[in-house]
Formats: C-alpha cells, sequence, structure tokens
C-alpha cells in the first residue's frame, strides 16, 4: 500500500513536471480583457517588514540582507509553498507606495526568469491557481512602468500557468486545493484575452466540485472553519468574476454560496474571529466580512448544527462546540481529537480556547496540536478521543490520519426559559474504558454565566465489563481523567477563595470566576497558544479539574461566570495588537 502510494506521489509530481514544460511553449495572452480587480487584501504591516528585509513565512523569519526572496534556502516546504503561492503580493500592494511597487516587480520577474519555463517547485495545481489570482489581481500594480519586453514576459507566464491548469487543475487534492486550482483557472480565461475556450470547462469544474464538496450543512469534509472561509472566499471572487463578464456561475456553485455562508456565520465568535478546530486558525483579519458582504447573502443559520459545530450565543458571549465525529479518511490528514471541546469569547476577548494548529511550528507541535489534552475538553488516562495512525502518502506529504476515532455523537440543544443548553456525549473511549463521556453546556440569555456538567458513564453490560477489566489494570485505583479549559494568552488568571474558585481578568476590564463541584481537584498548568503566523507558540495558562472514575459513573459540574461587579456591557473598542514578530 506504501509502495503504490508513493508510486502515485512520484507519477504525479512527473506529470507536472512534463505538463509544466509543456505548458511554457503556450502562445502568449495578449492582454487583458478588461481591467482586473484587485480582491485579494493584505496587510500592511507585513508588506513593510518585507521592504525592511523581515520575510515571514510558515512561521519562520528569515533575514533577507538585500537577497532576493528566490535567492533565500527555505528553511522547509512549506516556507517554499507560501512563497511560490505569491499570497505576499497582497501585502506589499496593501504599502502600495514606489518601493513596494519595485520589490514586488523584481521578484515577480526574478520568478519569471528562474521559474517561468516550468522548472521549480511551484508548478503543482494548487499553488499555479493561487499565484495566477494574485497576478491577474494586481496587474496593474505590477506592470506600472515596465517595458513591453516586460510586459510581454508577464503575459507568457499568465499563458503557460493557464495552460499547465488546463491540463492539471482535475489532479488537485479534493477541498482547497482543487478550488484554488480551478478558480486560478477559471480567472485567467475570463481576464486574458485568447484564453476564453477555458471558462466553460472550469465553470463547469467548479460547480461539480461544489456539488460534491459542499455538503447541505454547508460544509467540507475537512470541517475545518478557516479552510471552509477559503473555499468560501474563491467561490464569491469566481462569481464576482463571471457577474463582471456578463456570466451566470453554474447554478452548483451559487447553491454552494448559499449553504456556506450561514455556516460561516455560526462559526464566526462574537469578535469575529473563526472557532479554531481541526488544523483551522481564526482567518485573516476581515476576510470574512468581505466574503459574506460580496456573496450578497444575509442568511442566519437554521437551529442545529453547522458543520458539525453547535453554537451558543447570548448578548456578547459566544461558544462554539465540536459536535460531530471528527473527519475520516484523508479529509482527517490535520484533524484533530477534539469532540466535544468548547471555546468561549466574551465580546471582543477570547477566554477559553483551544491551543490550535501547531503545523507552523515544526512536526512535535503539530501532532501535539491534534491530541485531546490541547483542546478544552475531558481526557481519559492520558488518551486522546481519536488516535493517530501511521503515516501515509497524501499527495506529495506523508500524514497521519485519524483512527479509533468516536462515531457515534448524539447532539440535542434546547432553548429554555431562561438559557440555551447543549447536551453531547461521544463513544471515544468505550472500546478500551467501556465510558462515554458525555458534556451539558448552559448559557443564561444575557451571557454572563456558563454552567457545565462533564460525566463518565458505562451504559450498557458489555461497556461495565470493559470499565472493570479497566479499573483491575489500575488495581481498582480508578482511570484518572483531566478536564482541561485552556485560556487566552491574555487572560490574567489566579487561583482564589483558598484555591476553590480562579478569578480571569480580561484586558478589558471583564472579570470571569471559575468554579467546580465533585470529586476532583483543581489546578493551573502551564499551556501554549499556537498561533500561525507567529515565530513561536505563545505561553499561557489552563485550568485543569483532576480526578479518578471509580463508579460506573462520574460526574463533575462546574460554572464559570462574570462577577458581579464587572460591568454588564464592557466598553471595549481597541484591541491591543501583539507584534508577530515577537
Amino acid at each position: 500500500m506504501s509502495t503504490a502510494r508513493n508510486w502515485r506521489t512520484t507519477h504525479a509530481r512527473l506529470m507536472n513536471r512534463m505538463q509544466a514544460r509543456m505548458a511554457a511553449h503556450a502562445r502568449p495572452a495578449e492582454g487583458f480583457v478588461s481591467q482586473p480587480e484587485p480582491r485579494t487584501v493584505g496587510f500592511f504591516a507585513r508588506g513593510r517588514q518585507m521592504l525592511a528585509g523581515n520575510l515571514m513565512f510558515a512561521g519562520h523569519l528569515v533575514q533577507a540582507e538585500g537577497r532576493s526572496i528566490w535567492a533565500i534556502e527555505a528553511p522547509d516546504a512549506a516556507f517554499q509553498e507560501e512563497i511560490q503561492g505569491f499570497a505576499w503580493l497582497d501585502d506589499l500592494a496593501a504599502v502600495g507606495d514606489s518601493k513596494a511597487r519595485a520589490l514586488a516587480q523584481d521578484w515577480l520577474w526574478e520568478w519569471i526568469r528562474r521559474y517561468g519555463k516550468g522548472k521549480g517547485p511551484g508548478w503543482s495545481p494548487e499553488l499555479t491557481g493561487r499565484r495566477s489570482i494574485r497576478w491577474i489581481h494586481h496587474a496593474l500594480f505590477l506592470l506600472r512602468g515596465r517595458k513591453a519586453d516586460d510586459s510581454e514576459a508577464f503575459y507568457t507566464a499568465l499563458a503557460a500557468q493557464t495552460r499547465f491548469l488546463a491540463k492539471r487543475a482535475h489532479v488537485a487534492a479534493p477541498g482547497l486545493p482543487r478550488f484554488e486550482a480551478m478558480t486560478g483557472l477559471l480567472y485567467a480565461g475570463l481576464s486574458l484575452q485568447g484564453m476564453e475556450a477555458h471558462v466553460a470547462p472550469a465553470r463547469e469544474a467548479l460547480g461539480s466540485d461544489c456539488a460534491r464538496q459542499v455538503d447541505a450543512q454547508g460544509g467540507i469534509p475537512t470541517r475545518n472553519p478557516e479552510e471552509l472561509l477559503e473555499v468560501f472566499t474563491l467561490l464569491t471572487w469566481a462569481q464576482q468574476a463571471l457577474h463582471e463578464a456578463d456570466l451566470d456561475p453554474d447554478p452548483r456553485h451559487l447553491e454552494a454560496i448559499r449553504r456556506i455562508a450561514p455556516t460561516l456565520r455560526t462559526l464566526r465568535h462574537a469578535d469575529g474571529g473563526l472557532a479554531r478546530f481541526h488544523g483551522g486558525g481564526r482567518g485573516l483579519e476581515g476576510r470574512l466580512d468581505r466574503a459574506l458582504a460580496a456573496s450578497g447573502n444575509r442568511k442566519r443559520q437554521a437551529d442545529g448544527l453547522a458543520m458539525g459545530f453547535a453554537r451558543l450565543s447570548a448578548l456578547r458571549t459566544s461558544i462554539i462546540v465540536d459536535a460531530a465525529p471528527p473527519p475520516g479518511g484523508a479529509a482527517s490528514a490535520h484533524a484533530h481529537a477534539s469532540t466535544l471541546a468548547f471555546e468561549l469569547t466574551s465580546g471582543r476577548r477570547p477566554l477559553i480556547v483551544n491551543c490550535g494548529s501547531g503545523g507552523g511550528f515544526g512536526e512535535d507541535w503539530r501532532r501535539a496540536g491534534r491530541a485531546t489534552p490541547s483542546h478544552s475538553t475531558l481526557c481519559l488516562q492520558g488518551y486522546s478521543s481519536a488516535r493517530l495512525g501511521a503515516p501515509r502518502w497524501l499527495g506529495e506529504t506523508r500524514r497521519e490520519l485519524l483512527e479509533d476515532a468516536p462515531r457515534h455523537v448524539p447532539v440535542q440543544m434546547s432553548h429554555l426559559p431562561e438559557t440555551l443548553r447543549f447536551e453531547g456525549g461521544h463513544d471515544g473511549y468505550v472500546t478500551v474504558q467501556g465510558l462515554t463521556h458525555a458534556r451539558s453546556l448552559e448559557l443564561s440569555l444575557d451571557g454572563r454565566e456558563l454552567k457545565g456538567e462533564d460525566y463518565l458513564v458505562a451504559l450498557d453490560a458489555p461497556s461495565k465489563k470493559r470499565f472493570d477489566r479497566a479499573m483491575d489494570s489500575m488495581r481498582l485505583a480508578g482511570l484518572p481523567f483531566e478536564i482541561r479549559f485552556h485560556l487566552h494568552p491574555e487572560v490574567d488568571v489566579a487561583l482564589d477563595m483558598g484555591g476553590t474558585a480562579v478569578s480571569m481578568a480580561q484586558r478589558s476590564g471583564e472579570i470571569w470566576v471559575f468554579r467546580f463541584d465533585g470529586a476532583a481537584d483543581i489546578s493551573l498548568e502551564p499551556s501554549v497558544y499556537l498561533e500561525k503566523g507567529r515565530l513561536q507558540p505563545r505561553a499561557t495558562k489552563q485550568v485543569v479539574l483532576s480526578g479518578r472514575a471509580m463508579q460506573y459513573a462520574t460526574r463533575v459540574r462546574w460554572s464559570l461566570a462574570k462577577a458581579q461587579e464587572t460591568a454588564f456591557a464592557v466598553r471595549d473598542l481597541v484591541r491591543d495588537e501583539v507584534d508577530e514578530t515577537a
């Protein structure tokens, strides 16, 4: 099996290389059909960092010291992918002055000289699609002041990438990579003279992928909220480009946008950031709002789950819970063992979080971030609710898929007279320990108090036998468990009331108090906040309730409430910005 996967990976790489070399002989595009619209918006601060010679990609900071971006030895494959995808053009365009334009032009035409003939590591369908979109978006910024020979080289390179996408976009991995490749092909066909023949096939393929990849809940197989945002953004860009060309998108394309928009609203916290689950981060600042506005879809989510997540929200407080089995198969390559974990945000300040994706900090951090102890939920005997399997080849990378994951995750949501209630359970620990983890969360309608209960229970005779065997292996000392509540790094936390409660102070002035009831011990322990774009994990704290399951049923109650002296509505208009290079 491993040999077959390795052969398919090698074959795909060889086919990409061959088609890239052939595409280099494509007939040059004659120019743009109409003036391109720069829909991608970058970050001014990142653009200024690049101008200063500080190149930060995939969690690595490299001092350019006057060298070209292409002359730098990439620290890893993720760094190489980021620079080859050209998303950094958004940041230089955000600065927009003559120095930023000159740097962008130098790097782009050097790429054409080095790699434009089909050479180098950037000729995969998804990277080519991502790169083509940026070149088209920022064409006016790039071409200003250039000579005719440079313009011809630009159009020739774009034509080569378009021809490559026409041959290879369909083999991109399902999900975001395929959407990037197909959107890039559609963009090129709509924008470039002489490339019109690619519009109809790309439009059809994009609609087909929408039908296959976007489910009835408006979700995608990976259940990654940030990836869903990226897919949604691409679909809205493609929709706008088609409308500007007086063409109608495929009905399946429009239906996918209609389904995804309410789901993203459900997955957005009170501060505007996305819930951080299954390898996703908060999303680029402002991208969600722009994409929702561009879609023209104003619908709110219906009652129930959205992509397997449940939401409780009241006034300034939002809670998002992972309330479904984790992704399976190839879609679980970046998935986390986070069933029944939750995040809580108050106003513009996250309070309870998950550690997040450690993919930008190396393999060890990536694996650690996927484990159950890195999430705000219960962990039994130190085991994750889903296990990582042996590495497998997925495309050109090796990834561990989730195995032995929860299969049965019943959920019920209720709107009570004074509270919103979530109840859920999962069977991730039944096979070995015989115990089902059940969790209830109850949020007051004023958003000021959350009451929670965590249960470990053996539900039937076979489960009780497994529990008895597990107890025998522990010499009847009980099965240890921990209920973890990871805190955002900006939360100041301290044990209070003789060690029976925890005070959590937000920088906005809000104070939350955590209490518990049951056979458990409370402690404050170190934790980390794994944030994309930073050089290293941020240190933070976690509240841990630890105990032992001694019987067929164990219950721990806890509550999280705003202190009485906290104002009902705290004004929090300015959020402290953290230096990403720190």
